[in-house]
């Protein structure tokens, strides 16, 4: 049995809270929900063992206690839950209650009601530029020596080879320290001339930024003293997670050391934070932020927050200000669908395995209300695969690049120009022009979702109910209109494509009328997509 978190610990979780109820799946019914992590393994169905406890874990990005049926059925609860699907049984346990509802007869009716109901769209969408155009990232090429010539080097090559501009974030390492948000003038001798350079490229900036406060910075000093690095005494002090015993702040371990931990349910915690960033836009005329950090189990580790409320909302007054600034990207999200927030999922590997779990995964983050979901880097974002040394494959590269292409975002980070033989390069190319020709078609969708709530991306069954089409994973439906048919598998030279209903227009131009499967040829330069011929 394949278990997403320890059943052990999830059992003990279990004695102590409210409510639970069991849900018996029926004959071939299928669930999807809970945590975009498990894309890869949904649908669950009779088959599965799997626990998931959402108070503990958010499982890296999207999530929320929510499951939906291909027979229309769906489980909600307004708290963060524990789930066990064993034996064809769902068993939800949470300190809420628990809602179990018939909605219609298949996964859209069962969306759409848990979307009204739950979380209901904003009615707006993101900035525009992020679905018009490819966004660049400097994280694998800089990582941690984030510097303005570089910066500036890394978005005139885009350019120079022939993609147009978009979304530019510069990534950690350009401000001081972790809680003292400015730029590094050791690095960036002139960040507001950098940045008007960037925007007079037709480039739009933003800089990463996190919850996270060093230590030995004047951040912490001011948050925890009340005195700022003049001397002078402020009236209002805290802001910082506490420890258990509420004495004194607490240092918190996170991917890059040891640090204080900002606490959004403090109202001087949320003041000084959005005094740093308003100062970041007014003084330099960035557009808006990369939210990074701040999920769920850093806030579930017994700390003390100012106002006691469930992690999951703790980590979402983070979230709060990527809703405050035109141009933002946020990296975990707890029950925040139907919201126009732009998103990523979790850093993935350079390999083909978590190649293929970017359509699923785009499909579950839907599914929980995100609509505006970017899968990842290009090539994978865990920077030490693109090292020197490192077991690079520049067909998996290419592979992730037309994943990326007709899905609504795409995200550069590693340069195809460091990395790619010119051959390879000259396909990157042409498969960001194949993008550029649907942008503002992608720009049209983004808004028609921000008004309805419903996914940009959408699974076979989602758009086709009631046609067995539950368990595909390599093929995905922008809209309504068009089937996205990617190679995942190294060395593919071609792959069966689930054609449903109707006339059905290939990339090559020819004609196929569904329902039937079909075998597409799929050398290294072809991505296999379809409209619909009406």
């Amino acid at each position: 049995m394949k278990f997403g978190y320890s059943l052990f610990a999830l059992l003990l979780a279990t004695v102590a809270s409210a409510t639970t109820k069991n849900v018996r799946m029926l004959p071939a019914e299928e669930w999807y929900g809970i945590a975009t992590y498990f894309g890869p393994e949904m649908p669950f169905t009779e088959k599965t063992e799997i626990a998931i406890d959402l108070r503990v874990n958010g499982w890296a990005n999207q999530y929320a206690s929510l499951l939906l049926s291909n027979r229309g059925r769906l489980i909600w609860c307004d708290r963060q839950a524990g789930f066990i699907i064993s034996g064809g049984l769902i068993s939800v346990t949470a300190d809420a209650d628990i809602v179990v509802e018939e909605a219609g007869d298949g996964l859209r009716s069962a969306f759409r009601k848990a979307s009204s109901r739950f979380f209901p769209p904003s009615g707006k969408c993101p900035e525009a530029l992020f679905f018009s155009a490819p966004q660049y990232n400097t994280w694998i090429e800089l990582t941690y020596n984030q510097n303005e010539r570089a910066v500036l080097s890394y978005a005139q090559s885009m350019l120079d080879h022939g993609l147009p501009p978009g979304v530019l974030m510069i990534d950690d390492t350009w401000q001081t320290a972790y809680g003292d948000w400015d730029f590094d003038r050791r690095r960036f001798s002139d960040p507001q001339g950098m940045v008007a350079k960037l925007h007079g490229l037709g480039f739009k900036v933003i800089l990463w930024i996190c919850p996270w406060i060093g230590l030995d910075t004047s951040a912490y000093r001011l948050l925890t003293t009340g005195v700022d690095p003049f001397g002078e005494r402020l009236k209002v002090v805290g802001g910082l997670l506490l420890e258990a015993d509420g004495k004194s702040p607490a240092v918190v371990k996170w991917w890059n050391g040891r640090s204080a931990l900002l606490d959004f349910t403090h109202p001087h915690g949320r003041a000084w934070f959005k005094e740093q960033l308003d100062r970041l836009v007014a003084d330099y005329g960035v557009d808006g932020f990369k939210l990074d950090g701040g999920a769920l189990p850093y806030y579930t580790s017994g700390y003390r927050s100012y106002e006691k409320i469930p992690g999951g909302d703790q980590a979402n007054g983070f979230a709060a200000f990527a809703l405050q600034y035109p141009v933002c990207e946020y990296r975990h999200a707890w029950k925040l669908g139907g919201q126009p927030i732009v998103e990523r999922l979790h850093d993935k590997n350079h390999t083909w395995k978590d190649l293929r779990a970017l359509i699923p995964s785009m499909i579950a983050a839907g599914l929980l209300g995100h609509s505006f979901v970017c899968p990842d880097m290009i090539g994978g974002g865990e920077w030490h695969s693109f090292l020197p040394g490192a077991s690079f494959d520049p067909e998996l590269f290419v592979r992730s690049a037309q994943v990326h292409a007709l899905c609504g975002q795409m995200q550069f980070s590693a340069s195809p120009w460091r990395l790619l033989s010119p051959g390879h390069q000259e396909i990157v190319r042409r498969t960001v022009a194949l993008r550029q020709r649907f942008a503002q078609r992608f720009v049209a969708l983004a808004s028609e979702c921000g008004r309805t709530g419903e996914p940009m991306l959408r699974s076979m069954d989602y758009a086709f109910p009631g046609k067995g089409y539950g368990r595909i994973g390599d093929q995905f439906v922008m809209g309504e209109d068009m089937i996205v048919a990617p190679q995942v598998w190294k060395g593919g030279l071609s792959r069966t494509v689930e054609i449903p209903e109707g006339e059905w227009i290939a990339d090559d131009g020819t004609r196929c009328i569904g329902p039937k499967s079909i075998e597409v040829a799929t050398p290294l330069s072809r991505l296999p997509y379809f409209e619909r011929a009406e």
